[in-house]
């Protein structure tokens, strides 16, 4: 049985801590119980969104597995929020503001309470990266476990379908009746999106981290094979506090390296990018923008997924999941094997033993093969984005768009000029004051896009803007552009008619003007009212970094 104790003996061992042991016999502690290590167990449940309405069920095999590993588990919850619920509203705002929220909860209950360790259970796009970055920022014991992807609705539905149907409502393509019958067949019950979305990507991501135990991102929410490795995460911990593997054993260079493998090889989400720099952030190991370029010029596109491709997660779970893919890429030598996994054994043994895809499938392409030689994840810099942007440039857009400017302040004001069919072809659309500070908190752009395609014009508008883009985004966008226009960055001194072009070749994005003109605009330029200035987004305002740093709220504390 399990022994180790090294948080909760300092809160009920001892005489003094009397009244600590008093406070646990309530909730469920019996003697004994003191003598075991603690095991926190923090669930993400929720009945906001399908992506977290099951949790509770998973934190119970959770709870189970610790218990009857030898350990004392005690489960606790923290918020999420629904980014397609409050995609294109004010509500909006919070997602990214809720990843710092989550992360910070986590590490609040866990270091008051003195668990020995801790399972950390995310079905939604920010509650993953949160639980990754409070692991991290905690280093002890820990497993990660993906509450799992959703199903696919009728006629191979999901959310995108939904918010494209309402740009083909828009431009008249199909009628009232039949957006009715896709909204209510999209979604059939819980899971995180459906494609290589930003769940899905970041459920992937964690995993070749090494934060969780193997295909944990490769089963479906409503799946025997969650229920079970939800168990196996908590008998995992509880040895992992025996062995005192925390994840700074496990967290490393060349881990995120692979972890960004990964994510091209699947033609993951932009969002990838955001969340990776604020993971390595809170474990103190060094990570930027660059990186993601010097590996995207190894590293092909592979997978034929949503929201560019054809398939959906559930489809590639049904030939193999990713650890397939992991294994083409270690045997490539794309992947360092020798990194360390919460299994206690390295990368390489972990797939040693992992069956290759059936030849019959056609999600993942051969390396001789790929969608794209290198990576979809394009960092641009110029003079619209001298401190970087990230695009998402899969090739079925083309490479190079130039194009006239169409100028909006904020989401809504583009949206409406994109529903009402003022953005023609040819057109750039400039959405900004969407950065982390100027939003704040970087809505996704998802209605926008969608929108574009539902009305088809993608591939013959471009949008950019400081804001992001959902995992679901797909056409020739550019998001991410810093510095924010919220900071005088040129982005927010684009007016109408300009020309502008993005280049995925010579990784640039310029306007066509000269530094003059730029200045003239900077020293005419006022910036606006803030969006509140008290609360959660005022706060976040204050403290946020850059995108181009992970947008993290804590980077004061290092300097």
């Amino acid at each position: 049985m399990p022994t180790k104790r090294p948080y909760s003996s300092v809160i009920v061992d001892g005489v003094e801590q009397a009244p600590s042991r008093a406070m646990l016999y309530p909730v469920g502690f019996k003697e004994e119980d003191f003598r075991k290590p603690q095991i926190g167990i923090a669930s993400t449940w929720s009945n906001v969104t399908p992506c977290n309405m099951h949790i509770n069920q998973l934190a119970d095999h959770a709870a189970s597995g610790a218990d009857e590993a030898g350990g004392k588990s005690v489960q606790f919850n923290t918020i999420t929020v629904s980014d397609g619920i409050s995609m294109g509203t004010p509500g909006m705002r919070y997602s990214l503001v809720s990843r710092e929220v989550i992360a910070d909860s986590i590490e609040t209950v866990v270091g008051a309470q003195g668990f020995d360790g801790f399972v950390a259970i995310g079905g939604c796009d920010k509650n993953m990266p949160a639980c990754a970055m409070a692991m991290a920022r905690l280093n002890r014991p820990s497993v990660f476990v993906y509450g799992g992807t959703i199903q696919m609705g009728v006629k191979r539905r999901d959310i995108i379908s939904v918010f494209e149907a309402v740009g083909s409502r828009a431009e008249g393509l199909i009628s009232a009746e039949e957006l009715k019958d896709v909204e209510q067949t999209a979604i059939p019950g819980p899971g995180s999106c459906a494609g290589m979305y930003t769940a899905n990507t970041m459920a992937s991501a964690i995993e070749a981290l090494g934060l969780a135990l193997p295909n944990s991102s490769s089963q479906e929410a409503v799946s025997q094979a969650k229920r079970d490795e939800s168990y196996q995460a908590g008998v995992a911990v509880t040895r992992l506090v025996e062995a005192d593997l925390k994840p700074s054993d496990i967290l490393c260079r060349e881990s995120f390296e692979n972890a960004i493998t990964l994510v091209i090889a699947l033609e993951g989400s932009t969002n990838a990018v955001l969340h990776l720099l604020a993971i390595a952030h809170s474990a103190g190991i060094p990570l930027s923008l660059d990186d993601f370029s010097a590996i995207g010029k190894r590293v092909p596109v592979l997978a034929d997924m949503r929201p560019a491709g054809q398939y959906a997660m559930s489809e590639l779970i049904e030939i193999g999941g990713i650890r397939p893919l992991m294994k083409i890429l270690l045997d490539e030598g794309l992947l360092v094997g020798d990194c360390m996994t919460i299994t206690g054994h390295t990368l390489a043994e972990d797939l040693a033993e992992v069956s290759p895809y059936p030849d019959s499938q056609k999600i993942i392409r051969s390396l001789d093969n790929p969608i794209k030689p290198d990576s979809h994840l394009v960092i641009l810099r110029g003079n619209v984005a001298p401190e970087g942007s990230v695009a998402k440039i899969t090739g079925h857009e083309g490479e190079e768009f130039t194009g006239t400017a169409r100028v909006f302040h904020g989401e809504e004001a583009g949206m409406s000029a994109i529903m009402d069919g003022t953005v023609k072809e040819g057109d750039v659309v400039v959405i900004r004051y969407e950065g982390p500070k100027g939003g704040p908190g970087m809505r996704e752009m998802l209605s926008p896009t969608s929108a574009l395609n539902g009305r088809g014009l993608a591939g013959k508008v471009a949008l950019i803007t400081d804001g992001r883009f959902s995992g679901g985004s797909s056409g020739f966008v550019v998001g991410h552009v810093t510095p924010e226009a919220y900071e005088a960055g040129p982005i927010g001194l684009l007016r109408d008619g300009d020309k502008l072009t993005i280049n995925a070749i010579t990784k640039e994005i310029n306007v066509h003007l000269n530094e003059e003109e730029l200045q003239e605009r900077r020293r005419n330029w006022t910036p606006p009212e803030p969006y509140t200035q008290r609360g959660t987004l005022a706060k976040y305002a204050q403290l946020v970094t850059s995108a181009s740093e992970g947008a993290v709220t804590d980077k004061y504390l290092s300097n």
